[in-house]
């Protein structure tokens, strides 16, 4: 792990002019990349991938449980705050509206119809529609980066954005008859952490890099894993899915804005302590973070598929050596494709040029 370094080298050299997911590609390529970024983004996605192979495991193991629910407590709200850093320079113009359709429009239209026809298959439902409407397991993420970046230069006019945001998502909760249209329930109830991002300047993450506030960091995520480990009999993780209101998870109206905002502060506390830790010079791993949308996107297949395919019915997967093994393998899958050969093979469908699709800026628009 590197030391906090207090030269110039450690201001943000990556473009703010990117997509802001969990990717990076095209119109995140600047002249130089900043290694933080990349290394944050992929830790992230390992993350990501570990929870969703951890789920299965999760019946009958207090362990696995803690460790699920304090993961999804910060590695969402991670990639999201990153997002809304990268997005600070949206303003709607042609060439940053070309990257938003070609770069979180297309890949949503693409899996949301892949990952819809792969679960006809694995979940026996061969009636499932194909809807755009109603985003299927991973794809939720990128038509909520899309709803978030439009409104982008909204943020930037609002004098206090944060707290605005903070209170739309504490009313989304009180209402259950949002639906699930555009999964709004999860865009309204992440928002907070997107606009956060908004606001953060370079010098917040060299603040957070210091070795006071690693140090600090340490006993922080510690409690975090103990207290986990006690929550799991006593109360749900699912309110830091952000997914339900409060009625749907079984409590009073009243309770979801109070919880929504806990969960605002434990995940934010989280979220800094990781990103605290986070390296910040070039490492085997670095690369990686370059090409996360696609180990984000293509991983879902593996983490639906192998419930079909039976890879959790042996007995041992399910004991300590079962568990730590199908964590190992998780991050191994999705590192390798994170990797240069897979962006290669599926840049067209998470990455298209469209210039066929797209006038060139000043370009009048042909009669038809």
């Amino acid at each position: 792990m590197s030391s906090p370094q207090t030269t110039p080298a450690t201001q943000v050299r990556q473009s703010p002019k990117s997509t802001g997911s969990p990717r990076g590609g095209r119109d995140e390529r600047p002249a130089r990349r900043d290694a933080y970024f990349d290394n944050a983004k992929y830790l992230a996605i390992v993350l990501v991938a570990m929870g969703h192979a951890w789920e299965p495991l999760r019946d009958g193991s207090r362990t696995v449980t803690a460790l699920y629910d304090f993961v999804y407590a910060f590695h969402m709200p991670a990639f999201i705050v990153i997002s809304g850093y990268f997005s600070r320079s949206f303003d709607a113009s042609p060439a940053k509206i070309k990257r938003l359709v070609t770069g979180v429009v297309v890949p949503y239209v693409v899996f949301e119809t892949a990952y819809t026809l792969f679960t006809r298959w694995t979940d026996g439902v061969p009636d499932r529609p194909i809807t755009l409407l109603d985003p299927l397991y991973l794809t939720w993420f990128l038509i909520a980066l899309f709803i978030w970046r439009l409104t982008t230069p909204i943020w930037k006019r609002v004098r206090h954005p944060l707290p605005v945001a903070l209170v739309i998502a504490m009313l989304a909760t009180l209402s259950p008859s949002i639906g699930n249209d555009l999964d709004l329930q999860r865009v309204l109830q992440f928002l907070p952490y997107f606009v956060l991002g908004l606001c953060l300047r370079p010098e917040h993450f060299r603040r957070l890099r210091t070795r006071r506030v690693r140090a600090l960091a340490v006993p922080v995520l510690a409690v975090a894993i103990a207290v986990s480990y006690w929550a799991v009999p006593r109360m749900t993780g699912a309110w830091f899915f952000h997914r339900d209101s409060a009625q749907e998870l079984g409590a009073p109206a009243w309770y979801g804005p109070l919880v929504t905002l806990a969960c605002f502060g434990c995940s934010t506390l989280l979220v800094a302590c990781f990103l605290s830790w986070v390296p910040g010079r070039r490492l085997w791993f670095t690369a990686l973070g370059a090409g996360t949308l696609y180990g984000y996107l293509l991983h879902g297949f593996l983490a639906q598929g192998s419930k079909f395919w039976g890879w959790y019915d042996p007995a041992w997967v399910h004991g300590p050596f079962g568990e730590i093994t199908v964590t190992l393998v998780a991050g191994a899958v999705v590192t390798a494709l994170c990797t240069a050969p897979v962006r290669r093979a599926f840049r067209c469908v998470v990455e298209p040029r469209m210039e066929w699709a797209f006038r060139r800026e000043g370009q009048e628009p042909q009669p038809s």
